[in-house]
This record gives C-alpha cells, structure tokens and sequence, in this order.
C-alpha cells in the first residue's frame, strides 16, 4: 500500500463515517465495481477507525468531558440516595439516554431459530452478496428516512418546547430524549448495523427529528452514541487482524498518514453535516442517496437477470 492509498482510503472513511450516506454501503459499491474483497491489511482498518474516533472525541470534547464529571457526580448521588430521576439536568438526561440507547445493540447478538448464526450475522451475508439489491433498497430507506426528518423537523420547528437548563434552543424541538425516543434511537442503530447502504447517523438523527427532539441535539446524540460503535467496530478488527497471518505489512509512515487523513477529515465531516443540518439543506443527502439507490436497483436487476456482474463480467449471485 501506498501513501496515495493511504490518503485515499483515509479521505472515504472520514467522509462516509459521519455523513449520511453509509459508510458500509459505499465500501460495498466501491468493491463490487471493481470486482474486490476488503484485502487491504486489517491494522490498517483498525487505525482508520481510530483516527474517525479522534475526529469525534476532538469535536465533542467539552460535551464528553462534561458527561464524564457527571457521570461521577450521579454515581455519588445513586449511592448516597440523592439521585432523582425526575430533577436530571441536561448532561444526566444525556448521560441516562446515551446508556438506554445502546441497549438494543445487544439483540445483535441473539441467535437466529434453526441455523448457527447470530442475528449480526446478517450484516455479513447481505455486505456479500454478489448483487447488492439489499444495499440498493437501504439506500432507498436511507433517503425516505432523511426526507421524513426533514418534514417532523419543519413541524418541530412550528411548536413551542420547555427546554431544560443547560441547553441550548437554536431550533425547534425538545433538547432532551425520553426513554422511548433513546429505545427507538438505539433500535434504528442496530438495523443500520445490519444493512449495508442504511445511514448510521442519517437514520438515527431521522428517528430522532421524528420522535420531536431539536435537529442540532438529535445530531449530537446520534454522534456521540457512535463512539461505542467505533470503539466495537476497531476492537472487533483488531481481534481479526491478531488472527490474520502475515501480521502489520504495512509501514508506519503510510499508517499514520491514512490516520491523520481520516481524523482530519472525519473532523471537517462532521462541521460539514452540522453545517447542512443548521441551514436547512439536507436535501442535498436526500437526492444524493435516492439517486444512487436508484442507479444500483437498476443495476442489481440487471445482473440478477443476466447472472454477471455488470461492471467486471464474473458470475453473480444474490446469496452464495
């Protein structure tokens, strides 16, 4: 691998990272095109994901440090007695809500009746399907999704909401998830996880304009509940790539230059989505993923009719 790889794959993942338009879905389109596995080294994969959680981690580093010193502070209270649900303040709700959220995570590791797979499982099997009507159909969804957040947000915006202090009201809705809005929040996460093409954060922050939070803190959830997921993600790689023969055949200098590449981007990822969120220009996203999804139903329907891959002429098959 070279440094121009380096930057390239380092530029991919800090953009598809944080925008909403599926990082996994993209990974998927990009190698059926060209007719490739993911063979590049699975280090390096690891380091680009660690670079997208240091983007996140810099750009929410006051909220972050603010959860973590409430976060003992409400433990002090739990054991002393003083905790009170009903009197949380911003960072406790989020605190609270952020923990809710990630619970459904773990129906990703219920078995499925009758085979040996876990319901996780799945995101592998639909990621490699020779014919990718699955990712073109989420990319579908992720549109639909993007387009009904824009909708509750414009209703959101034309309601009046009690925002609690310490909280900020730049645009409508509420500043604080209930228990229900975390669950739903936290449910979207886990179908993301399993369907290639469907927006992690374009999804999540739908569900969350749709449930009736403010745009701005429905993103800022969204993003700092992705940092366990990155976290998961760059554990589970570095488990694989401890068992992978052959070890690190990657330099350092090219290591560190997709890490810096995928920080710095991933960092300018995340001003940008904020930027298109606040001026109201989402329909950017909108377009974006429905024309794509169209063009790769139109190829999948093709290959699935034909038995070829499109673009390199192998056999193709929709499940192997």
């Amino acid at each position: 691998m070279t440094i121009l790889d380096a930057i390239i794959q380092g530029v991919v993942q800090g953009l598809t990272e944080f925008l909403p338009v599926s990082s996994s879905g993209h990974l998927a389109i990009t190698q059926h095109i060209t007719g490739t596995a993911a063979e590049g080294n699975l280090f390096f994969n690891v380091m680009l994901h660690v670079g997208t959680l240091v983007a996140v981690v810099a750009f929410y580093h006051k909220l972050i440090w603010s959860l973590i010193k409430e976060f003992f502070s409400m433990l002090g209270d739990i054991f002393t007695g003083k905790f009170k649900w009903k009197q949380m303040n911003y960072e406790r709700n989020l605190i609270v809500m952020l923990i809710i959220g990630l619970l459904p995570l773990f129906l990703l590791f219920i078995p499925i009746p009758g085979t040996d797979l876990k319901i996780k499982d799945l995101a592998d099997i639909f990621s490699g399907s020779q014919i990718l009507i699955v990712t073109a159909v989420s990319l579908l969804l992720t549109s639909t999704l993007l387009a009904v957040g824009v909708h509750f947000n414009r209703k959101n915006s034309s309601r009046g909401f009690k925002h609690m202090k310490g909280s900020s009201a730049d645009s409508g809705g509420k500043d604080t998830y209930t228990v229900g809005d975390a669950l739903c929040v936290g449910l979207m996460q886990v179908a993301a996880a399993l369907l290639p093409g469907l927006s992690r954060s374009g999804s999540t922050l739908a569900v969350g304009e749709m449930r009736g939070i403010n745009k701005q803190k429905a993103l800022d959830f969204t993003f700092v509940l992705g940092i366990p997921s990155i976290i998961a993600a760059a554990a589970l790689e570095t488990l694989d790539a401890i068992k992978a023969p052959g070890g690190i055949q990657i330099e350092p200098i090219v290591i560190i230059v997709g890490v810096v590449v995928s920080a710095i981007v991933g960092y300018l990822s995340i001003v940008l989505f904020k930027w298109f969120l606040k001026t109201d220009k989402m329909i950017v996203f909108i377009i974006y993923t429905a024309v794509v999804g169209v063009a790769l139903l139109a190829v999948s329907i093709i290959e699935i009719i034909t038995g070829n891959n499109l673009f390199t002429g192998a056999p193709a098959v929709l499940f192997s």
